[in-house]
């Protein structure tokens, strides 16, 4: 079969698929469907490869490509026009043909020459017949509507900010631009700043129906709410009386629908054929990291065809533009709007930097659509040092989903650090003192007058610390249930009912949520903030800080904080850990030794331990830690035993000693040394090596150190301790203008630590010594020394001191907002020492010297270095930045090897290439 055949079977396969009927010149019955393609019909210029007939009129044709030729395929426009203009045989009307495809087997493009101008586009699948007749139908097209007939914008009771955004949006679609990004800050109305556009789309547009797209059910509830509340400035009935609106909860989408609301995850579940758990629509895509193992292929639906929106509004688009999601928005030919108050460099990207309105949250606070915020940080010892459990220690240990307590020793010591909390460990101390640490500063410091405490939004890490938070904070405050109650999708009472409490009524003053309120959740009169957990996406942090921003006037205030002395003005953000800083089985009883740890088990195994005690009691604890982990946890265990399931690790060391099987592998072992057995005559030392060959087998994969660790940690993961041990003690409670005095301390305790300790650790040595004796820093010795920085109770890594520079000598310091390198300890301790006035990124201050020294060997050469010498050169420093130093060894890795390693380096410099790295080595770094 040709390349071209092949294509066509599939362009056949797709045509069918949209319900097309194909037939060839000779059998050519246009009286046979509505929709007829004719293949190789004749026109004046040549057989055109298809012509498709609607009611039996040609309204269109497409010229079929090989599959190699989709790179291409644009550059076969002026072949499909050729045929589109042409002259049909026996056909009387010689106007030319509208609707222009070219299609390879994969890709399919479009015109529509009715367009004011006409551009291709890619589509995902042929479109309907009936569709080609409804446009066929209208006198002008979409996109000629969109340019031609939109009236001006009423500007009544819109703020400027909305005005742009309309009127910029009405622009780009004018342009014919496919994608535009809306980026208003929270609060300032971009869903109803969405619906002014929808209806003026539907009205004046004449578009067919638009979807609204959203990533939780919760954000679908609230859009629709408000298309319910929406009354256009020229009509005095509501929205959903002039249209219909659909929010999706089925695989069917009403045909009478000019408006569908859905989840994302719902319309990928219609496209891609996989069923839907309804939990999924409640958990925003923030929290959801899919694999590519996961993820379905989205397929033409032809009764969700990809003509069925004429226009896609993504709300929150900052979150659903990515990964498998993003074939939901390829599917469908739809001119797609994207709507956020948080867009990194992805989103505009993605939107082909087609910004058409941006209002930043800085300007909706100057404009009083918002108010600004302060920070306030509460430091604990443990949330910052950790603690440690000793072994033998009596404490809870409590099942992570079913809270089930036991009260049991610690089988070993357990040193936890703060990240680790409410995960592995969980210490109702640290929980106590923030809480208590809170209080005490919104009473005294924060809100002083205030008589009831004002709405506080908690965020927790999982739904087990919210559930630790509530109980603390009742403690704390002395208060009932109706005081603090959880919000999130898990709850067991109902989240929409608790969440309108929440915004309207005295009670409950504070919630506590894990994603719910997380992002795109209005509460206005929320004034308090308080995280305890930490979030690593920037634009994650921006959309729950967002919850706290929105304005709200004096009596609306007052209705549910009676004492407030006026409109809302702030609200404060209580950091309890960084957050402003961070860079964003089987039957029989097979548990033989119950007093013997995992851990224990595990290398009681790998040194060579084969009885059955042994063996059977750690396939039991595998074949039951199995049905605890999460898919997480399952899948870390079986990228280290190269593919294995923790289950089926445990089922092979049972099978292994599966008596029936250990002689049937005797009797199969005799055989093949030729000797005569049954199961009476098997000798016991045959049966015992069959044995210990089988149980051997099984127990290889233990061998590695990396899969004992990974199961360990694995069960660790799962059960917490709770530490009553350890009390935790508050060292830090003030605004975030107050953590100077900590930040000098954090420099005072390093500098001390350099001085006292210069003689023992090799990379401080180097620095205390004259420039030219500086010749031998390592990245060995950097690591070294930073491991003793970074241990308890210094604590002092990278990050940290970076940080604490930057708060108290900021105009000395460059680079704050960058990831740091390991290698950075070179310019923190160079500025420590008094050597460089300025604290900047060590890779910035390798660049700097480059320059100096290459400039001045050019100068000195008799002739400067050749172009490739000098990109080698580039490539030499990039490695000192990253690593200290370059040495011949250093040519094996990748960015240089890549390049043709040391062989290539060695042609190009010779005998000088050991000096040059010498002294880049000395002058780069010392």
């Amino acid at each position: 079969m040709t390349p071209e055949t092949k294509a066509r079977q599939h362009i056949d396969q797709k045509l069918e698929q949209a319900g097309w009927v194909i037939q060839d010149m000779r059998q050519l019955n246009l009286g046979a469907a509505a929709g007829v393609v004719v293949r190789e019909y004749p026109t004046d210029t040549g057989p055109a490869d298809y012509v498709l007939f609607v009611n039996r009129s040609p309204v269109g044709v497409i010229e079929a490509k090989k599959d190699t030729a989709g790179e291409n395929l644009t550059a076969t426009e002026s072949q499909t026009e050729r045929y589109a203009t042409a002259n049909l045989k026996w056909r009387k009307d010689d106007s030319p043909l509208r609707f222009l495809f070219e299609a390879t087997g994969q890709i399919v493009r479009f015109t529509d020459n009715a367009d004011p101008t006409p551009r291709s586009r890619e589509i995902f699948h042929f479109f309907k017949p009936e569709t080609l007749a409804s446009w066929l139908a209208q006198p002008a097209s979409l996109r000629r509507r969109l340019a031609e007939q939109m009236p001006a914008l009423p500007e009544l009771d819109l703020r400027g900010c909305q005005i742009k955004a309309v009127t910029g949006l009405e622009k780009s679609l004018a342009q014919n631009k496919p994608r535009a990004l809306v980026h208003m800050a929270t609060g300032a109305g971009k869903t109803f700043t969405a619906i002014t556009s929808v209806y003026r789309l539907l009205k004046f547009g004449g578009a067919k129906c638009i979807l609204f797209l959203v990533d939780t059910r919760n954000l679908g509830k609230q859009a629709h709410q408000e298309f319910m509340a929406y009354t256009p400035p020229d009509d005095g009935r509501k929205f959903t009386e002039l249209y219909n609106v659909q929010r999706l909860a089925s695989p069917t989408i009403d045909p009478h629908s000019q408006v569908c609301i859905s989840t994302i995850q719902r319309m990928y579940s219609i496209l891609s054929g996989e069923p839907i758990d309804e939990s999924a629509e409640d958990v925003s895509l923030n929290e959801v990291q899919q694999t590519a193992k996961q993820q379905k292929q989205v397929r033409y639906n032809p009764a969700v065809p990809v003509e069925t929106f004429d226009f896609i509004i993504i709300d929150e688009c900052h979150r659903s533009i990515y990964n498998q999601w993003k074939q939901v928005l390829d599917y469908f030919d739809a001119s797609l709007i994207g709507l956020t108050a948080t867009p990194d460099r992805r989103t505009f990207g993605f939107f082909n930097e087609n910004i058409v309105a941006e209002y930043t949250y800085e300007q909706s606070v100057a404009d009083g659509v918002n108010v600004g915020y302060d920070v306030y940080e509460i430091v604990t010892e443990v949330t910052q040092k950790g603690a440690e459990l000793k072994a033998k220690e009596w404490v809870d240990h409590r099942d992570r989903a079913t809270r089930k307590k036991r009260w049991g020793e610690t089988e070993e010591d357990v040193n936890y650090t703060g990240k680790e909390l409410d995960k592995s460990v969980v210490n109702p101390s640290q929980i106590r003192q923030v809480i208590q640490a809170m209080k005490t500063a919104v009473e005294t410091q924060i809100f002083p007058t205030r008589k009831e405490t004002p709405k506080t939004l908690i965020f927790a890490k999982t739904d087990s610390h919210a559930d630790d938070i509530i109980k603390l904070v009742r403690e704390v405050y002395d208060q009932g249930n109706a005081f603090c109650k959880k919000v999130t999708y898990r709850a067991e009472e109902d989240a929409d009912s608790i969440l309108s409490s929440f915004r309207n009524d005295y009670n409950p003053r504070i919630a506590v949520t894990v994603d719910m309120i997380a992002t795109g959740t209005d509460v206005k009169p929320l004034e308090v903030l308080l995280f305890m957990r930490d979030v690593r996406s920037k634009g994650y942090y921006e959309q729950m800080k967002g919850r706290g921003v929105r304005s709200l006037d004096g009596d609306s205030l007052k209705r549910v904080s009676n004492s407030a002395d006026g409109a809302k003005t702030r609200f404060v953000l209580i950091d309890a850990v960084g957050v402003e800083k961070s860079l964003k089985t089987e039957s029989r009883p097979l548990e033989k030794k119950p007093g013997v740890a995992l851990k224990g088990l595990l290398q009681s195994v790998a040194m060579g331990s084969r009885d059955d005690d042994t063996v059977l009691s750690l396939a039991n604890r595998l074949v039951r830690l199995a049905k605890q982990l999460d898919d997480k946890a399952q899948a870390r265990i079986e990228k280290v035993s190269g593919g294995i399931s923790v289950g089926e690790l445990g089922k092979g060391l049972i099978a292994a000693l599966d008596p029936d099987a250990i002689v049937q592998a005797a009797l199969a072992t005799a055989k093949a040394k030729g000797i005569t057995r049954s199961e009476d005559t098997l000798l016991p030392e045959e049966i015992e090596a069959a044995r210990a060959e089988r149980v051997a087998a099984a127990c290889e994969p233990f061998d590695k150190p990396e899969l004992r660790d990974e199961i360990e940690n694995a069960r660790r993961e799962r059960e917490q301790i709770i530490d009553h041990i350890n009390l935790d003690q508050v060292t830090f409670s003030g605004f975030s203008e107050q953590a100077e005095a900590q930040a000098k301390a954090v420099i005072t305790t390093f500098a001390d630590y350099i001085q006292q300790h210069k003689d023992e650790i090799a990379a401080l040595g180097f620095f205390y010594q004259q420039p030219y004796q500086r010749r031998a820093l390592t990245f060995d010795m950097l690591e070294d020394l930073h491991a003793h920085l970074s241990k308890p109770p210094l604590m002092l890594t990278t990050e940290r001191l970076w940080s604490a520079y930057a708060r108290v000598q900021t105009s000395a310091v460059k680079g704050a907002d960058r990831k740091r390198q390991l290698t950075d300890l070179v310019s923190l301790l160079r500025f420590a020492l008094g050597l460089d006035g300025e604290l900047k990124p060590f890779a910035d201050e390798v660049d700097k010297r480059f320059q100096t020294w290459i400039f001045r060997h050019n100068a000195q050469r008799g002739t400067s270095f050749t172009p490739e010498q000098t990109e080698w050169l580039r490539l030499m420093k990039d490695h000192i930045a990253s690593s200290c130093s370059i040495s011949r060894d250093d040519f094996d890795y990748a960015e240089l090897a890549g390049k043709g390693g040391l062989q290539k380096a060695w042609g190009l410099f010779g005998k000088e290439l050991d000096s040059l790295m010498n002294e880049m080595n000395a002058e780069l770094v010392a």
